[in-house]
């Protein structure tokens, strides 16, 4: 006898546990540098094109699929009579595997500097590009490199906390959790949108991003804003799969996915209108900037000059802190759901050394950013193969060509395989019609595959980053 399956308690649990799934660090650090170069209003006029377009057909899919197979991303596809996809599976699994590895030490890092904010700021201040290479393991004064222990140990603590809400299952962890770091990431959000459109000079920086400025925009612009719907809404990263196989047939995958969408556009939008006036009215324009320098060295100055700095400070990185960890539970529950149903093991061994290995990785990726000269290996068809360091590597295998590898599996097993009509039937289990159910065919058929195969081309032959 099939042991029953886990399922989430209600709806709004559903939603804030794949919200909290897609709201990640990308929509807080990254979100805001894309927006600005790519011409303020017009690329989030870009990116809300996008999204309905590629990323709702796209994720739909993975949750009809889950929901329809009730199995783990390898297995769901031969629930669904075609094993031979299973691929699809492995692939998304193994994305979820690597960002894990690194991804809980970034979350480490966040933690590192709620701490800092809280009990280092001076030193912070002093010297922002040099205390974050200190947490690296480089000594920025004379370029000596050392084993950054305290870092790692702020790791084991983010990963220990991710691995205990694991353990309490999907209902008393996952959603549980969810159901309190969601409101709280909300609150953080709001409170530093009031502090930071209330700076003096930060009406520059929301003129900005209100603007339209379209000689920023071309091609790549597009492309950009493809690849972080895709990564943002954590598709092709067996997430939405096993969160779909616990949602119940009473509940409209359609509507819930429109508002995870929502929902985490939302959280991007708000970060963007956060940091860019914070920004202008502090450092200038000069001053913005994407990804982990920028959220660990350049937003020192905007704290440093921000009346309460400190407070808003440590208030941010518990923002990011609350993202980090509601991503990274999302990305482990896919692997050890995996697991424990393909091989019966228990839940909770599985969880601690699934943790801990991935942990351990994990302190490789760290290391290889300044303390130690680790390389990995890449390929695209510019460069040949390269031996970029090992952080390095991890993040062009995940970004660059797993997830958009898994998601285009993905979208072609619904389009063409497993076929629309069975993601629009699953789509009315609740007895609502799918009143764009034409549209959402034509869509995962040709609009969405196309997208992504545009992404791995431009990543693949080009060696252009959409990071």
């Amino acid at each position: 006898m099939e042991k029953e399956r886990a399922q989430w308690s209600s709806r709004l649990g559903f939603i804030l546990a794949a919200a909290g799934s897609a709201v990640g660090l990308g929509n807080i650090w990254k979100f805001p540098g894309k927006a600005f170069e790519g011409g303020g209003a017009a690329f989030l006029l870009i990116y809300l094109l996008v999204v309905p377009l590629v990323g709702m057909p796209a994720m739909l899919s993975e949750l009809a699929i889950g929901r329809a197979g009730r199995a783990n991303v390898v297995d769901v596809f031969g629930k669904l009579g075609h094993k031979k996809f299973a691929w699809v599976g492995w692939v998304g699994w193994t994305v979820a595997f690597i960002i894990t590895c690194y991804y809980g030490h970034v979350g480490g890092w966040v933690l590192r500097y709620v701490a800092a904010y809280a009990f280092q700021s001076k030193e912070v201040y002093a010297d922002p590009a040099g205390f974050f290479y200190g947490v690296l393991g480089l000594h920025a004064a004379d370029g000596t490199t050392f084993l950054p222990w305290v870092t790692l140990a702020f790791a084991a603590v983010f990963m220990a906390a991710c691995a205990v809400i694991i353990i309490r299952g999907v209902e008393s962890g996952i959603e549980r959790f969810n159901k309190i770091g969601m409101p709280a990431l909300f609150i953080l959000l709001l409170i530093l949108l009031v502090r930071a459109v209330t700076l003096p000079g930060a009406a520059d920086g929301l003129r900005y991003m209100f603007s339209m400025d379209w000689s920023k925009v071309n091609g790549q612009t597009f492309l950009i804003a493809l690849s972080q719907a895709f990564y943002s809404l954590s598709l092709g990263m067996a997430i939405m799969i096993t969160y779909g196989s616990y949602v119940p047939k009473t509940e409209n995958i359609e509507r819930n996915t429109v508002l995870v969408c929502l929902m985490d556009t939302m959280v991007a939008f708000i970060a963007g209108f956060i940091v860019i006036p914070a920004v202008f009215a502090t450092l200038g324009p000069e001053g913005v900037g994407k990804g982990g320098g920028f959220a660990f060295v350049s937003l020192a100055g905007v704290f440093e000059q921000m009346p309460g700095g400190v407070v808003f400070g440590v208030l941010f990185y518990l923002l990011l802190l609350f993202a980090a960890l509601t991503s990274t539970i999302s990305l482990i529950e896919g692997i050890v759901v995996f697991m424990t149903e393909r091989f019966g093991w228990k839940r909770t061994p599985t969880t601690i050394v699934t943790c801990t290995v991935m942990f351990l990785i994990g302190c490789l990726y760290t290391c290889s950013q300044a303390a130690v000269d680790i390389k990995g290996i890449w390929f695209d068809v510019v460069h040949g193969v390269s031996y970029p360091a090992l952080c390095d590597a991890m993040e062009f295998l995940t970004d660059r060509l797993m997830i958009p590898l898994g998601a285009l599996g993905c979208c072609l097993f619904a389009g063409w395989v497993w076929k629309p009509e069975n993601v629009i039937a699953e789509a009315e289990q609740d007895g609502i019609r799918f009143k764009l159910a034409g549209v959402f065919r034509f869509l995962i058929r040709f609009v969405a595959p196309a997208a992504i195969i545009v992404i791995l081309i431009v990543s693949l032959f080009t060696g252009t980053t959409l990071s």
